[in-house]
């Protein structure tokens, strides 16, 4: 090579690596970074649930059965337990003792000689149905308060059948006529609760796919379902006893329940006995497939977000923030992208905080359109530039923000662009966005901590999602947002001032 050639070379290669460095320095989510663990050389890391020990040792159930042990410290996995059916959550009583939801039942495994194995298998609970239909997943347990535990009922799918033995009574009003899921057996498509005294209670109905419980810190009940046959789009329920939840399948075995098949009901009667969701997350937009709902309890270990809640997304390399607030009684709010890519995979079906404050991600595939493995987000102490919070005003959204605002971006009116619309509840897959139209922004104020940015519009209309795109906004220290994208469920107005 010639020596002015090898120098052309050299500088370029300079050139490339200090733009490559500013550029990385500057670029999104710097506030995080993601990590891969290790997993076992023949493990299929398809992950159903993941757990933390109070030493810091990550417990995880897997789908093909087993229970392992991840020592952080050591890079160490053990075998806790094995032969489990489709294991889908876990919850850690003691280092030897540990509830595990199989299909078929929860289980409590424990390690009675201190071998580090378990080696009692016990039935805690089997008291629902089963028709061998391949949809029929079951989730959890989460605790409350109170020590009560709750799981999750998947309902049958259309795309498979009913297999001749069963377990619990049979009712076919609980299948529809074309291609909606199922529940032909107790309690397929309800929540439910176990209480202390060993008793397992039908809680709240009407769900399709609720792959994910959780509480926030006032213990409230979260619950995702994902979008299908009577869910327009998936969605966040904030789940209260007694409450129908939109997929009709589930209403024959409500007690009392004395009106025949319920899918012959039109959609208005339907829709009058519905709980509407807490928040929507627009198909294609902010979520395909949500899972758990986990809230942030670290005390600013995970960063500026406590109390918030954070959800797994299936089908797309993200994990959504979700920010709540009570308006007329009821819990409403706003999701937008927490971490999109950036090193993380797509299938983050389980999530779970370690005691250092780093958040864990399981995924798995299911067969359809996930990942395998296990990553953890780590807070690296740098503040993000990301919104707070988005809370309803009278006449518009006021937003909050992590950073102060710069002005000249913060105030130009371009750099908002809101649009409304709504899914419509009935018995096909999904829902197009209805009535979908921009609404303009007449007004804007930045507060005098350039912390706070209310924004006034055209109209409000309560029963719609307001997406939210924002422009080239940065903060005063030159950052750009990490994300431009933030949709507010609009389920309620404030009451009228009097």
């Amino acid at each position: 090579m010639k020596p002015y050639v090898a120098a052309l070379l050299i500088i370029g290669l300079y050139i490339f690596s200090h733009c490559s460095t500013k550029q990385n320095n500057n670029a999104p989510q710097t506030s995080y970074t993601v990590e891969s663990i290790e997993i076992p050389e023949g493990l299929t890391a398809e992950t159903g649930g993941l757990d933390f020990l109070p030493d810091g040792r990550l417990v995880v159930c897997f789908l093909r059965g087993e229970v392992m042990i991840y020592d952080p410290n050591t890079k160490k996995w053990s075998l806790f337990a094995e032969g489990l059916h489709e294991p889908l959550g876990i919850l850690t009583i003691s280092p030897s003792e540990m509830l595990i939801m199989q299909r078929p039942e929860l289980t409590r495994i424990k390690d009675t000689d201190g071998d580090g194995q378990a080696d009692l298998y016990e039935k805690v609970t089997d008291d629902f149905g089963l028709t061998g239909n391949y949809h029929e997943f079951s989730y959890g347990p989460i605790r409350d308060r109170e020590g009560n535990l709750f799981i999750a009922l998947n309902s049958a799918s259309a795309g498979g059948g009913i297999r001749p033995e069963l377990r619990g009574r049979l009712d076919t009003a609980g299948r529809g006529y074309g291609k909606s899921m199922f529940s032909v057996t107790p309690y397929r498509g309800w929540i439910m609760k176990l209480t202390p005294d060993g008793k397992l209670h039908p809680y709240a109905m009407g769900f399709r796919s609720p792959n994910g419980l959780g509480f926030d810190l006032q213990g409230n009940l979260f619950v995702t379902d994902n979008q299908g046959d009577w869910i327009g789009t998936s969605k966040l329920h904030h789940v209260q006893e007694g409450n129908f939840y939109g997929h009709p399948a589930a209403l024959v075995w409500k007690k009392g329940w004395n009106r025949g098949n319920p899918f012959s009901l039109t959609v208005q009667a339907l829709d009058s006995m519905r709980a509407k969701a807490a928040v929507l997350f627009p198909q294609d937009i902010i979520a395909n497939s949500p899972t758990q709902p986990l809230c942030d309890i670290t005390n600013g270990k995970f960063g500026p977000f406590k109390g918030q809640l954070f959800v797994g997304e299936m089908n797309t390399e993200r994990i959504v923030r979700v920010i709540l607030e009570r308006v007329a009684g009821e819990l409403q709010g706003a999701c937008i992208p927490f971490i999109d890519a950036r090193g993380l995979r797509r299938g983050n079906n389980r999530l779970a905080f370690s005691p250092d404050g780093s958040l864990w991600t399981g995924q798995a595939a299911y067969g359809w359109g996930g990942d395998r493995g296990i990553q953890r987000i780590v807070f690296t102490g740098k503040q993000p530039a990301d919104i707070y919070s988005m809370n309803l005003t009278h006449n518009g959204f006021e937003l909050s923000f992590t950073q102060p605002l710069d002005d000249s971006t913060a105030l130009i009116p371009d750099n908002y662009r809101f649009r409304r619309y709504y899914y419509q509840y009935h018995e096909k897959y999904g829902s197009p966005r209805m009535d979908e139209k921009e609404i303009p922004v007449t007004d804007i104020k930045l507060s005098g901590d350039r912390k706070k940015l209310s924004l006034a519009l055209d109209s409000l209309q309560a029963g719609y999602v307001y997406q939210l795109n924002l422009g080239s906004i940065k903060t005063q220290a030159g950052d750009t947002l990490n994300n431009h994208l933030i949709c507010y469920t609009l389920k309620n107005l404030l009451p009228t001032p009097k």
